[in-house]
């Protein structure tokens, strides 16, 4: 079975930085892309980053492009966002998901068939 961990979420000054890591496990070979989710208390769950799992491109939501960068280290079945000039806007909960069949879009929710726990992330003023 697919496992997601998130990892590195915390309370960060507005400007400030930090590292958010997703550990994961399964059968890599069936992965097209993982990709990152963020939720804040009474709003949908939006799509925050995604890259596939063989690289290429990335994905960005227009929120936070400039800021924010997805990579993935596949020795260590580890993907991470790194989240520069943080906002209060950016407090929520991020997930990180696997797309395990092919789903076509990046930024749907309903593409992605395995979630994380999330991690708390919260941006002071």
């Amino acid at each position: 079975q697919v496992q997601l961990v998130e990892s590195g979420g915390g309370l960060v000054q507005a400007g400030g930085s930090l590292r958010l890591s997703c550990a994961a496990s399964g059968r890599i070979f069936s992965w097209y892309k993982i990709g990152w989710f963020r939720q804040a208390p009474g709003k949908e769950r939006e799509f925050v980053a995604a890259v596939p799992w063989s690289g290429g491109i990335t994905y960005y939501a227009d929120s936070v492009k400039g800021r924010f960068t997805i990579s993935r280290d596949n020795a260590k079945n580890t993907v991470y966002l790194q989240m520069n000039s943080l906002k209060p806007e950016d407090t929520a909960i991020y997930y990180c998901a696997v797309d395990h069949d092919g789903g076509p879009s990046y930024a749907s929710t309903r593409s992605y068939n395995y979630w994380g726990q999330g991690t708390q992330v919260t941006v002071s003023p």
